[in-house]
């Protein structure tokens, strides 16, 4: 649902941006720069649109086009339903896990410095732990698949990368026979994951720094990691496919915040909610100056071309297709649902914002065409070297 203010994250680049850009000129990188300039101009004149007309009575309509940045909270309800829709057709009639690999605080500044190398360290860590963990015969002694999105952010904007892993309860065997399950409420021992996960991080940040990749500062500080507990844990498993497609759309395509979260801009001050997990998921508010929360957002800008969602072991993209036809064969269960066709996406997009996009505003009926194309307003300009 809208906010009832209709405050959004573009209104706040809008009103604090330019002075923000100017103020730490020569300090942001080309995907901050992208990033507030895709926001404050996304679906205004500025990125130019298309024109619709009604065959009926003539009226016409304007719709201007998305930014498409992926830090953009208005572009990706259509993007996540999208994907949705196209995981729907790779589930497997098995209980999932969703389970949680953390970053400790002690590495924020590695991520801060050497975001793409720390969280390419994240994602490798912990997909070759679950799928280890998981082909050792003590434990389940199969080859599993995993669904793995990076989210840096906790509820105050502040940097908090961790890793969601939704994993099938089971796998195939080692030679591919047959399928073997997990227990129906137990996936992999947790303290198992977490000493593996901890051992390869501190391997891999050590043979980075060894490599030239990062500088030597971090090294005292990994000594201490070794001793500390890190943060991993394995949630219940999901009751139904939809559960499963259900949790998805809350993690996969979520930016930093979303406009829902926005309570007001007032003089130089931002207000949003935050839900406190000590008292209950406590629903509080946060106010903050303006240029502090565009730098707060700006933490969760991952590098240019960085892939955010990935998989891996049977889902992995090179025999995803193969491995899940092969998972069925050995699974009882319905066969895969179709995928959508061209058509099915404009009763998607229907569905989401409850408007036709092609009946006509005035007369109310459906005959919408397209006739034309808008240029942008201004060209796009590059950002400063």
């Amino acid at each position: 649902m809208a906010p009832s203010n209709g405050l959004e994250v573009a209104d706040i680049v809008r009103r604090f941006g330019p002075a923000f850009r100017e103020k730490n000129h020569g300090k942001l990188s080309r995907a901050h720069l992208r990033t507030l300039g895709a926001i404050e101009t996304c679906r205004t004149a500025a990125l130019g649109g298309h024109t619709y007309e009604c065959a009926e009575c003539g009226a016409r309509k304007i719709v201007y086009n998305s930014c498409r940045n992926r830090h953009c909270p208005k572009c990706q309800s259509l993007e996540k339903e999208r994907w949705l829709q196209e995981r729907c057709a790779e589930l497997l009639p098995v209980p999932y896990f969703h389970v949680v690999f953390t970053l400790p605080e002690e590495l924020n500044p590695l991520a801060l410095s050497h975001p793409r190398l720390l969280y390419s360290v994240l994602f490798q860590c912990a997909s070759e732990t679950l799928l280890e963990i998981a082909a050792d015969p003590k434990h389940l002694g199969a080859r599993i698949g995993v669904l793995a999105v990076l989210h840096t952010w906790g509820q105050k904007l502040t940097l908090h990368p961790h890793l969601h892993c939704i994993v099938p309860g089971g796998g195939l065997s080692i030679d591919g026979d047959w399928w073997v399950g997990s227990r129906p409420d137990f996936f992999l021992p947790v303290p198992v994951l977490k000493k593996l996960f901890r051992g390869k991080v501190l391997a891999a940040i050590k043979a980075a720094v060894e490599s030239g990749e990062l500088p030597s500062s971090p090294l005292p500080v990994l000594g201490r990691l070794y001793r500390k507990s890190w943060v991993v844990y394995c949630k219940p498993p999901f009751g139904s496919p939809e559960q499963v497609l259900a949790y998805l759309a809350r993690y996969t395509h979520r930016v930093a915040i979303s406009n829902q979260r926005l309570v007001r801009l007032e003089g130089e001050e931002v207000t949003f909610t935050w839900k406190d997990y000590t008292q209950g998921q406590r629903l509080r508010e946060m106010t903050l100056s303006g240029e502090e929360f565009l730098r707060r957002f700006l933490l969760h800008v991952l590098p240019e071309r960085f892939v955010r969602i990935r998989y891996y072991g049977l889902l992995a993209n090179r025999h995803r297709e193969k491995a899940l036809a092969l998972c069925r064969e050995v699974l009882p269960g319905p066969p895969a649902p179709p995928k959508l066709t061209r058509s099915d996406w404009q009763s998607l997009l229907q569905s989401l914002t409850g408007v036709d996009p092609m009946r006509c505003e005035v007369c109310g009926q459906n005959a919408l065409h397209w006739i034309g194309e808008l240029k942008p307003a201004q060209s796009p300009r590059a950002p400063p070297r």
